[in-house]
């Protein structure tokens, strides 16, 4: 049975069953505690809580998800991947633990010739809270099941909570038991992957709070509406029903390991750590494709950082497989046909897509390239000291500056007969990990408990008037101080206020926040800021500037009439400069972010090069072209799929319902899907002028313009600028640029011959230099401070002039400041090295006295710092390295 059968299977039994179908929401979520879409709960968590009403009784889906928390298990086990489908029913406050044990087990244990999944009973087991006495009584009630395959455990697997305050409850898990070859007797508890977990049913019933820790926390009681979430693993259910070992073997899966097979030339089975990689590489190459489907691109942190590290666990995947050149045009391409009759947009956008995966897998390419020149740098000191290992901490390095793969380190520095110091590499490891989940802890801690909001929420969605109407009249619906509900708010605090009406609008589709005031009988309000905290809220963050503000007095807002005309100007120009980008670059230039405010806008895009001037200028002349003609903009609300049949784009970070707005700005040259607001004609844009271009990760590039009057501004103060220089070289305007270019050619000349001149009034310090060496030992020493230098390759070239003349033994160590450090120079010869004398070590005790670095080869060496009055000590240094046997 195919996976997109299975799904589908799923799907119409809940259909069947009363069940609103409702389609995956995006991998990149909403929730400001999550990175993305963990778990199937995650797009209905307002509805379980409580704080947004469900807009259906029950509901069943099939949810994209990501999790990457044990992503070293990833090949290892049978069940781990971190792209996953999650198939889930749902029931907000109407069938309870009955109706899921009911529905789960029939569509489980129906044959496949009447719709179902067609498992034989004998091979289920179930799990329940060890407290849960009515969910057991009714797993034997309503089933087949007997009482030994019925395991009661305890809260660490049988209890659902987020770890935050809000809805908790017991639950229910079901198992398949894959037989006696697989592992041993005895069910769920012995915690082996003979027994597959398949289906979780959570009763939420209960309302938690002071959570200690996941398992720790205080029931205050039973939730107002109790409620079913239940998760089945689409991936599990398609080894199992598909007769393969492993979610990796499945049909959405496995030809990605075929291809990585093929291009490696190596067996599938035939080797252990070699299958854990192929694996990786399936998984990771499935993940990476379905987040970039869903605009995700790789970046340095958050969720680029989890993509990009996915896509570099394959490159090093293949690596350690025997492949060390470029695999993801092939593999990308296995996973697109996969995948994409379950997700057309992976076919559709297949281009776009596959254009950041190659980008990425070209930097890190290059990345590798250069952490090996470090390793084996690395290898060959360690080599030269007569050492056996590599320091932890040159393996982290390699590992934190480089993206070099421990593993890797392993294996480059094992074959060149040395190991690395993995308990320090671990030990550096696991601190910066307790680093990133302290700090991750701390920001979920101050995260707002959305619950605040849901008796607001419960009176309805806030009516939002702005768009036609820049002041409305309204009620006070509720206050919050310090995050909790009040009744009013004095003169000086701050304050959220939250309204039937706004005509404010909430900062959104990169779109900031109005500017304005709240007013009403004796008080005044300063809005700070506008948002949306749960879906349909708006809340206003203010300051009572004067009065006294309270819950059900009347209230007017009042937008800030400059500053929204000026936004909305931007709104647009960003709009303009979209299509103008397509215009210019093709289809595949799309949005991947954009924020807008009164006089600016910035517009993230993909695409791998940068734009050349012609190419920026023809950008802003398309969009100013489309202000010239006065083009309509006009806007409807229509079905979503009406809306993308007319050719609306949609905005990247944006969450659409059924219903959606749409903006055409002449028609349909530009459409797109945008609950902004707008001017009503691009001649009151007034004026695009782009300031800037420049990349934001590997496939996407920034464009940023003002708009409007600060357009203006900045054109005129740019004309300002050409006029002083104008007049400061006597120059006509349409002159200055050759000008300036001959003033910089001739400056250029003069620093040439300035430098030419002070290396040769360092040459000709040479025979001074010369004979100044004093024996020192077996060596013939130079060390001298030169004082200021054009430039170390000068000191180099005279401390190696020096080192000829003095003859042999002889040891040179030049010191000078050069741009305002210092610097030295050690030179010596073979008979010098051969007496212990390596240039290397005793650049490097230069350089700790200067307060910085330094190496090199034994027989030359540049040490360096910060502290240029050290220079003499520095070469005292030097002196006294000389006297140590060894040096």
């Amino acid at each position: 049975m195919k996976t997109a059968e299975i799904a589908q299977r799923y799907l119409d039994y809940f259909e069947k069953n009363g069940h609103t179908i409702v389609p995956s929401a995006s991998l990149v979520t909403d929730d400001p505690a999550l990175l993305f879409t963990v778990a199937g709960m995650v797009p209905f968590i307002p509805y379980l809580s409580g704080d947004v009403p469900a807009p259906y009784p029950r509901a069943a889906d099939n949810q994209k998800c990501i999790r990457t928390n044990d992503i070293e298990e990833v090949g290892k086990t049978p069940r781990h991947g971190t792209f996953f489908q999650m198939l889930g029913n749902w029931s907000f406050g109407d069938y309870f633990k009955e109706g899921a044990i009911r529905y789960a087990w029939e569509l489980l244990t129906t044959s496949e010739e009447e719709g179902g999944l067609g498992f034989d009973p004998k091979d289920l087991w179930v799990t329940v809270y060890e407290e849960d006495d009515e969910a057991h009584d009714l797993w034997l009630r309503l089933t087949d099941l007997p009482e030994e395959r019925i395991q009661r455990l305890g809260k660490d697997t049988n209890y659902w909570s987020t770890g935050l305050p809000g809805p908790a409850g017991p639950c229910s898990e079901i198992f398949f038991d894959r037989g006696p070859a697989y592992g041993i007797d005895g069910g769920p508890a012995t915690d082996d992957d003979r027994y597959v977990e398949i289906w979780n049913l959570v009763f939420m019933q209960y309302e938690i709070t002071d959570v200690r820790s996941k398992y720790d926390f205080t029931i205050v009681g039973e939730l107002p509406n109790k409620n079913i979430d239940t998760g089945m693993g689409l991936e599990r259910i398609a080894f199992l029903k598909q007769g393969v070992d492993n979610m990796y073997e499945t049909d959405q899966v496995r030809p990605v390991l075929d291809a990585a097979v093929a291009l490696s030339g190596k067996a599938y089975g035939a080797d252990h750590d070699d299958d854990v990689r192929f694996r990786v590489v399936a998984d990771h190459v499935r993940s990476s494709l379905m987040l970039l489907s869903d605009g995700v691109t790789p970046a340095n942190e958050g969720r680029g950082y989890i993509l990009r590290r996915l896509m570099r666990r394959v490159i090093r995947s293949m690596r350690l497989l025997g492949v060390d050149g470029p695999t993801f045009a092939t593999l990308f391409a296995a996973s697109r046909d996969a995948m994409k009759d379950a997700y057309p947009i992976v076919g559709a956008d297949y281009d776009r897509l596959v254009t950041y995966a190659l980008a990425e897998e070209a930097t890190f390419l290059r990345t590798l390239a250069a952490g090996s020149e470090n390793l084996d740098a690395s290898i060959a000191a360690a080599k030269d000291a007569g050492g056996t290992t590599i320091g932890g901490a040159e393996a982290f390095l390699l590992h934190d500056t480089y993206g070099f793969p421990i593993d890797l380190t392993m294996e480059i520095v094992e074959e060149a007969g040395l190991t690395v110091d993995r308990d320090a590499f671990d030990t550096l490891m696991h601190e910066q990990r307790a680093r990133a989940k302290a700090d991750a802890r701390s920001r979920k801690r101050q995260l707002a408990d959305t619950s605040v909001y849901r008796d607001f929420r419960a009176k309805g969605e806030t009516v939002f008037t702005g768009y036609t109407d820049w002041e409305t009249e309204s009620t006070v619906l509720g206050l919050l101080v310090d995050g909790a509900p009040a009744q009013r708010a004095v003169q000086g605090q701050i304050a959220e206020v939250i309204l039937a009406e706004t005509s404010l609008y909430a900062e959104s589709g990169g779109q900031v926040a109005d500017k304005g005031v709240i007013v009403g009988p004796g008080y005044e309000l300063e809005v700070l800021d506008v948002q949306r905290p749960v879906p349909g809220l708006v809340s206003h963050t203010v300051e009572v500037t004067s009065g006294e503000v309270g819950v059900g007095q009347p209230a007017t807002s009042v937008v800030d009439a400059v500053n929204r005309r000026a936004a909305q100007q931007a709104h647009s120009a960003t709009h303009l400069v979209h299509a103008a980008l397509r215009d210019t670059l093709g289809k595949s230039a799309t949005q991947a972010g954009s924020l807008n405010r009164a006089g600016y806008m910035r517009f993230d895009f993909s695409w791998g090069q940068t734009l050349s001037e012609a190419t920026k200028t023809e950008i802003e002349e398309i969009a100013n072209n489309a202000v010239r003609d006065n083009l309509q903009v006009t806007t409807r609300v229509l079905p979503l799929d009406e809306a993308k049949a007319a050719g609306a784009m949609a905005l990247f970070g944006e969450k659409y319902g059924d219903t959606v707005r749409m903006v055409d700005i002449g028609g349909p040259w530009s459409r797109e899907l945008c609950g902004g607001t707008h001017v009503g004609s691009s001649a009151e844009i007034g004026l695009i002028n782009l300031v800037g271009e420049s990349s934001v990760g590997a496939s996407t590039r920034r464009v940023e313009a003002l708009v409007g009057l600060d357009a203006f501004r900045e054109l005129a103060a740019e004309r300002a600028i050409v006029s002083q220089l104008s007049t400061s070289l006597k120059t006509p305007k349409d002159q200055l640029a050759s000008r300036v270019a001959d003033l910089a050619a001739s400056l250029k000349a003069a620093e040439k011959r300035i430098a030419q001149f002070e290396a040769k009034a360092l040459e000709s310090r040479l025979p001074e230099l010369a004979g100044s060496a004093q024996a020192t030992g077996a060596f013939r020493l130079v060390a001298q401070s030169l004082g200021v230098a054009a430039s170390a390759d000068d000191v180099r070239t005279l401390a190696l002039q020096v080192r000829e003349r003095v003859g042999a033994g002889a040891v040179i160590a030049l010191g000078a400041v050069v741009g305002g450090r210092p610097v030295v120079i050690v030179a010596t010869d073979d008979a010098a090295r051969a007496a212990g004398a390596k240039a290397g070590v005793l650049a490097k005790n230069a350089a700790a006295v200067l307060g910085g670095g330094g190496g090199g080869r034994d027989d030359v060496a540049q040490g360096g710092g910060t502290d240029p009055d050290a220079l003499p000590h520095a070469l005292a240094a030097v002196t006294r390295a000389l006297e140590i046997p060894g040096a």
